[in-house]
């Protein structure tokens, strides 16, 4: 057996933190040991603990269209989106791809590109390019109209782990505040500002068209394929309800407290963008993250659209609200790990599990990398 030793270090174990020892054969976890031997690695007392385990991150479509307009190679785009994440800690991840656009562009690539970038992805993990463990959640846009018939024959695709059901029309849920609406799509989609009112009208048409019918038929799927399922920024009781009555098991970007508070009394599980921790509050002008964390209303962490944020929201998260470190890196960890069902393999150091890690050094300002680990093997 080949054994591997990292001693004196800050271990973050499932119920507290303790300067330690970790032993790894053949890439699994095969002890854990209080205190400093005199072989192996020396951790000098960085911090130690499991890899990064991400559910919704689009980077691979800001790596694919770095700028409007621009279409990257996209073999090397999947690569590039791979070395974010593992650079980034994140050792497990469900690459989050949108399906259905809610721009006008004739280039969309969510009308046009979701079949090669899941392709991509297939194909990469298959082929042992990838460092970081890749698994599919597909984005849904219930207003897009051909939105189920691209879906379903997806359902079986052995990589797809979690669908999202998302409704991005303005006037509700992340957009109540229409000019902020506005602004975002002007902003990072390129909408005209004088076409915005068309542009409006234009998807409240589609939303009053087709979403009740993709839904209906998307949840009727999940549930016969037994696929996990996520509600998306839901705002009123009402949504998370309705979310409860479907079946879903996480609700993303809770946009409210009213609706995080019903959401985690339900016993789905709450997650939560890490830039809304990093930036002080949301972008959409939505409720603050941090805000319902010190609630104990937050289950899960996501990194978003920026893979580096994921584990320093974690760091900030325990300085201002005051929680031990060990708490809250579940929520980036083995919370997640357990809404796709990998927690039996990942997502906290335990004995029998796989060696999936990175090491830590804290000075402060911003915490650094120094290490990430999958399975025994060192990767960044």
């Amino acid at each position: 057996m080949q054994e591997q030793i990292y001693t004196n270090y800050c271990l973050l174990l499932p119920d507290t933190e303790q300067i330690g020892t970790l032993v790894i054969r053949d890439g699994i976890i095969a002890d854990i040991q209080p205190g400093i031997v005199s072989q192996g690695q020396n951790g000098e007392g960085n911090y130690l603990l499991p890899g990064l385990v991400e559910l919704h991150t689009d980077n691979l479509e800001k790596c694919l269209s770095p700028r409007p307009g621009v279409r990257w190679n996209l073999e090397a785009a999947a690569i590039n989106h791979d070395r974010d994440l593992i650079s980034s800690g994140i050792t497990t991840v469900c690459d989050a791809l949108a399906i259905g656009d809610v721009t006008p562009k004739e280039d969309s690539l969510r009308l046009h590109h979701y079949a090669p970038m899941i392709d991509v992805i297939a194909e990469g993990k298959a082929a042992g390019r990838f460092s970081t463990d890749h698994w599919l959640h597909l984005r849904c846009e219930l207003g897009y109209e051909h939105l189920y018939n691209i879906i379903e024959p997806y359902s079986e695709h052995p990589l797809l782990t979690l669908i999202s059901l998302m409704d991005h029309t303005p006037g509700q849920r992340q957009f109540v505040n229409v000019d902020k609406y506005k602004q975002y799509y002007i902003g990072k989609h390129g909408v005209p500002e004088a076409k915005m009112d068309e542009f409006i009208s234009m998807r409240l048409e589609s939303q009053r068209k087709h979403a009740q019918e993709n839904r209906q038929a998307l949840v009727k799927m999940t549930q016969e394929k037994a696929i996990s399922l996520s509600s998306h920024d839901d705002a009123t009781v009402d949504h998370v309800q309705q979310a409860i009555a479907e079946g879903v098991i996480l609700a993303e970007f809770p946009t409210t407290i009213d609706a995080a508070k019903e959401a985690h009394s339900n016993n789905l599980m709450v997650l939560m963008g890490a830039p809304n921790i990093v930036l002080g509050g949301s972008h959409s002008g939505n409720v603050s993250a941090m805000e319902l964390v010190e609630l104990d209303l937050v289950d899960i962490i996501s990194s978003d659209y920026v893979p580096r944020s994921l584990l320093q929201s974690a760091f900030i998260i325990s300085q201002q609200a005051n929680k031990p470190l060990y708490k809250v890196i579940q929520l980036i960890t083995i919370n997640s790990a357990k809404a796709i069902n990998l927690d039996n393999e990942i997502g906290s150091l335990e004995v029998g599990k796989k060696a999936d890690f990175i090491t830590v050094h804290n000075d402060g300002i911003v915490p650094r990398i120094l290490e990430v680990y999958k399975q025994g093997k060192r990767l960044a």
